[in-house]
């Protein structure tokens, strides 16, 4: 158990960092906003797809996904499992509208066309959508999980890409909201441990340790990727956003795209390491 408390205070201190860096610092607040501004290079030709995916992340939607992921669990038989993944979404989402709201946006003079908007870290929506597809791995049976952590990391990835692409969110509200849902799934974690230690014992092969190794060291490429185009924007000329060429703003936009993907990707990752331990196959 001892892990996932370190794993919970590992990603709470991430997005700590995160927060202070893209929020309270000059630097921080103009990569992301290169990052946003960048959006509009192509925009005519993804605002379609762009705008389906948002869209279809109605109340309804969402609701009927998440009635899906309990109903998963409790046709294992796993009721504190279809409690907890209910709980990590419900608690994902409230802890992302708190933060939103609680959390100031201080004015440095980077934006003003959008300092009246406030806080947007984290982004709600890329918060739905990943702890939509934690908890999907969460109550999957072994046979299908590894597809199911693939398929929830592309779709996550892409929601939080289109929120950029909208120019709803800045890369690191995105990055922020993955950093949320990562802290209650391991918390949740703890709960399904706590709850069935005396009844379970986890079996090593249902362990998805190649699949979690290919995507996490495939993710932190993509984030090292984002951090030299990060790097290369801030050893530039520091102009406005808005008076930028082309190619600096790709850069941006690319690297926040970069960033945003490549995070879910490690959170992901953590998850599917671990998952075996925390539902074991084997339930009493």
């Amino acid at each position: 158990m001892v892990w996932l408390v370190v794993l919970a205070l590992a990603q709470t201190a991430l997005f700590v960092a995160v927060w202070r860096t893209a929020v309270h610092t000059e630097l921080g607040q103009w990569l992301d906003t290169v990052a946003l501004t960048g959006n509009r290079i192509g925009q005519d030709r993804i605002d379609g797809p762009v705008n389906h995916i948002l869209n279809a992340m109605s109340v309804a939607a969402l609701l009927a996904a998440t009635a899906v992921i309990g109903f998963i669990a409790l046709i294992r038989g796993r009721v504190a499992l279809a409690v907890t993944a209910t709980l990590l979404i419900l608690g994902a989402s409230l802890t992302t509208q708190a933060l939103k709201y609680g959390l100031a946006r201080p004015d440095l003079g980077i934006d003003p066309q959008r300092i009246f908007a406030g806080n947007s870290l984290p982004s709600g929506h890329t918060t739905v959508a990943a702890s939509f597809a934690v908890a999907l791995v969460l109550v999957l049976p072994p046979t299908v999980r590894v597809l199911g952590a693939y398929v929830g990391v592309a779709y996550a990835a892409a929601v939080g890409v289109a929120t950029l692409s909208a120019g709803w969110h800045r890369p690191s509200d995105a990055i922020a909201a993955y950093l949320v849902v990562g802290v209650w799934a391991a918390l949740g974690g703890l709960v399904l441990l706590i709850t069935q230690r005396e009844r379970v014992t986890a079996d090593s092969g249902d362990a998805h340790r190649l699949a979690a190794v290919v995507l996490g060291a495939g993710s932190a490429l993509v984030v090292v990727a984002c951090g030299l185009a990060l790097a290369w924007l801030a050893d530039g000329p520091r102009v406005a956003p808005t008076e930028m060429a082309r190619r600096p703003l790709l850069i941006g936009y690319a690297g926040g795209a970069a960033g945003i993907a490549g995070t879910m990707g490690v959170v992901m990752a953590l998850v599917l390491v671990s998952v075996h331990r925390l539902v074991p196959r084997n339930a009493g």
